[in-house]
């Protein structure tokens, strides 16, 4: 067995993830008093392929596109991917909150934050 394959439970072979295309995938960032919002393009990505980790102030997206064979490999520029990124958050996100939603390729991540960290007016008080 070549060493790029792995055996499957079936039976089958698999390529390992250490042979996968790795790839950074593009991110917009928005930021306003009430979240950080970030726009992350995971083309051919489903949600079951992708981690969202939040640790220690870094954020880690990670996701992964695999195409089935559909038939014996002539010319392939269409392949398996890894896509990963990580940022650094600022404490006063609230994890427990954040949210994500993926539409047409974009990963749609809600950073809320807390309250302590939102923007107030503090009220002048005369005598």
């Amino acid at each position: 067995m070549e060493a790029n394959k792995m055996i499957q439970a079936d039976g089958g072979t698999a390529e390992t993830a250490a042979n996968m295309q790795s790839v950074i995938p593009l991110v917009d960032i928005y930021e306003n008093n009430d979240e950080i919002l970030l726009h992350v393009e995971l083309p051919g990505v489903t949600k079951e392929a992708i981690t969202v980790n939040i640790d220690n102030g870094t954020l880690v997206l990670t996701g992964t596109r695999t195409k089935g064979s559909d038939g014996i490999k002539g010319w392939r520029e269409f392949g398996d991917v890894r896509f990963q990124r990580s940022f650094s958050v600022p404490q006063a996100i609230d994890v427990a909150q954040v949210r994500a939603e993926l539409k047409d390729g974009i990963l749609h991540l809600h950073l809320p934050k807390s309250e302590a960290a939102k923007p107030r007016i503090i009220e002048i008080k005369s005598d």
